[in-house]
């Protein structure tokens, strides 16, 4: 009966208009919750440094909260269908697992992909002495290491890391807007975050030379426990509206480059029936025209005058 009830303000009627399906999703709101137990540097990872900078829209910082998302996920759900957040980011920290963050992800308001980090190495931005990107910049993402396409919990990471940093979707973007680079990389266990600022110098052409100064912040973050979406509601969160599938032309392809290229359907022709330009070199004789109709043609008697 809730859902059926109809709204009484215009005020409540927006809100729902805004939260209704739509073919093209609106941009994705994070939540960022700290924990009853969260230390200092979770602190600053989440509030002060990496996601607080780099997120677009977040929600405000809750009290703590005395919760364990891999127990139980009734309170996220409840928070993320309230503040109408897609992401969430848990910071937390105890004797057993220290420094430890949650990044995670809802679909239909419940929970899809979870991914627990612990913090090995943090470099705040204060501690980086170098000029900073303007807060909110829409940052490069760059992943390397083959575990991000054979793994696939790193595979899930890679993609939970680029729905929270990806922000608004944009038709263009000028050249000197990029200038923020995150770089994750993963080897030996271990995921290494880098920022950097991207500097354009002058060289001597139109293109600029491109030189790359960290900024902070900066992370050592390593795997701990997991919990993932099962294949088909992976699947299934994965699927589009048809009205946004691109419609298929007919005899139309494109390659590698972006080159199109179109295939045109002919009757086949009768090379013998093309009329050509005429000259006398190319007339037929009158033999070769009586060889080709399969007979002599009589010569003609001449009359006596």
């Amino acid at each position: 009966q809730a859902a059926l009830r109809k709204p009484k303000t215009k005020r409540a009627k927006r809100f729902l208009e805004k939260r209704e399906p739509k073919l093209k999703e609106n941009t994705k709101n994070a939540m960022l919750i700290k924990g009853g137990n969260a230390n200092l540097t979770v602190t600053e990872v989440a509030y002060l440094g990496l996601f607080s900078f780099f997120l677009f829209v977040f929600f405000p910082p809750l009290r703590k909260n005395i919760t364990r998302p891999f127990e139980d996920q009734t309170s996220l759900e409840f928070f993320s269908k309230k503040s109408d957040c897609s992401l969430f980011l848990f910071g937390s920290h105890n004797k057993k697992r220290p420094n430890n963050l949650i990044i995670g992800r809802m679909f239909d308001y419940h929970v899809l992909d979870m991914i627990e980090l612990g913090i090995e190495k943090f470099v705040s931005l204060k501690d980086v002495k170098n000029s900073k990107c303007p807060e909110g910049t829409k940052p490069m993402l760059i992943f390397a290491g083959d575990m991000f396409d054979v793994n696939e919990e790193y595979r899930r990471l890679k993609s939970l890391l680029i729905d929270f940093f990806r922000g608004p979707s944009v038709p263009n973007i000028r050249l000197a807007g990029l200038e923020c680079v995150l770089h994750f990389t993963a080897v030996d266990g271990k995921i290494y975050m880098r920022s950097y600022k991207v500097l354009l110098k002058k060289s001597g052409c139109k293109i600029p030379r491109i030189e790359l100064e960290e900024m902070g912040p900066s992370l050592d973050l390593v795997m701990r426990r997991t919990h993932l979406a099962s294949d088909d509601l992976y699947k299934l969160s994965l699927k589009q509206p048809k009205a946004l599938k691109p419609k298929k032309k007919k005899n139309i392809s494109h390659d590698v480059f972006g080159t199109t290229y179109g295939r045109i359907h002919m009757q086949k022709q009768d090379l013998s029936k093309l009329q050509t330009r005429k000259m006398k070199g190319l007339k037929k004789r009158p033999a070769e025209k009586s060889a080709e109709d399969g007979g002599v043609s009589p010569k003609k008697s001449k009359s006596a005058s």
